[in-house]
């Protein structure tokens, strides 16, 4: 930064700048800590006046109840199972999508992505009954298809606008050699295209990832049995009807918390890239 530029800017831009920076930190961060620390409390301490932040007497034990009160493992099991089928089905067909948007000569273009848009923005309650009653039809309810395809559905508008900003920026010619070498269109797309919109792709993932691990509407209508039920409606059933194990119900939050956490801080540079180009791309 010039020393002109810093004339310009008024006084005190810098403690504004530091002011919302340290606001957008401490609101998502400070939620997350308190429900960890609450989990190392034991009940007693919870409702112990004045409030302690840091518990006195940290213990593991509700981390114990939370895996023997409920079985937590299933839960977790199955939304590992659900994230990870949508993510991919999500990324394939989005992938397809995108391709065609920014590479076939498509009339209405525009329009189309405009559709995309228009979409996702239907609230997802107002979907529930057909939904459910498809499903119940064709016999699917309480498996893992029943929220694999309608999350597939809900990530494909963010997935493919995503991906259509990075397609757009990877040149023609790369895909026309290869295509040359004798690849297939489809070749072309999976074998030159996808790598090199790799960050593109990480993001579309981890955002298709998140969607399905923290959905609790669609997997508390279409999968109510017991075998079947995911993390945010298996963490529901720990609180009783006059009693709240607040200790208990962090502790399986904190589960549910720790592989979208290690998958973010993992591919945190790609995401961070990929969303920063495919707004810049798009």
């Amino acid at each position: 930064m010039t020393r002109a530029e810093d004339a310009v800017r008024p006084p005190g831009s810098a403690a504004l700048r530091l002011l919302a920076a340290a606001i957008v930190v401490v609101n998502g961060f400070f939620p997350a800590l308190w429900i960890l620390l609450t989990s190392l409390k034991t009940e007693s301490e919870l409702v112990r006046q004045p409030i302690t932040w840091l518990p006195q007497t940290a213990t593991l034990a509700n981390y114990e109840r939370a895996f023997t009160d409920q079985p937590l493992l299933r839960y977790l099991a199955n939304s590992v199972a659900v994230a990870l089928g949508s993510t991919v089905v999500s990324l394939v067909v989005a992938a397809l999508a995108a391709y065609a948007i920014a590479r076939l000569n498509l009339r209405h273009r525009q329009l189309i992505l405009g559709a995309i848009v228009a979409s996702s923005m239907f609230p997802l309650v107002t979907l529930l009954v057909p939904i459910f009653e498809t499903f119940r039809s064709l016999g699917l309810l309480n498996t893992y298809t029943a929220l694999i395809l309608p999350y597939t559905v809900l990530n494909l508008p963010v997935c493919t606008l995503v991906l259509v900003g990075f397609f757009q920026g990877i040149p023609r010619d790369l895909e026309n050699a290869a295509m040359i070498d004798g690849c297939t269109r489809l070749g072309a797309l999976w074998r030159v295209v996808v790598p090199l919109a790799a960050p593109g792709v990480f993001t579309a993932g981890i955002l298709a990832f998140v969607n399905a691990w923290d959905e609790f509407l669609l997997a508390l209508s279409l999968n109510a049995s017991a075998g079947m039920r995911t993390l945010p409606v298996g963490i529901t059933l720990y609180q009783g009807e006059f009693t709240f194990p607040w200790p208990v119900i962090s502790a399986a939050l904190i589960v549910a918390i720790v592989p979208v956490a290690l998958l973010i801080a993992l591919f945190q540079e790609r995401v961070v890239g990929g969303l920063t180009q495919g707004g810049l791309k798009g």
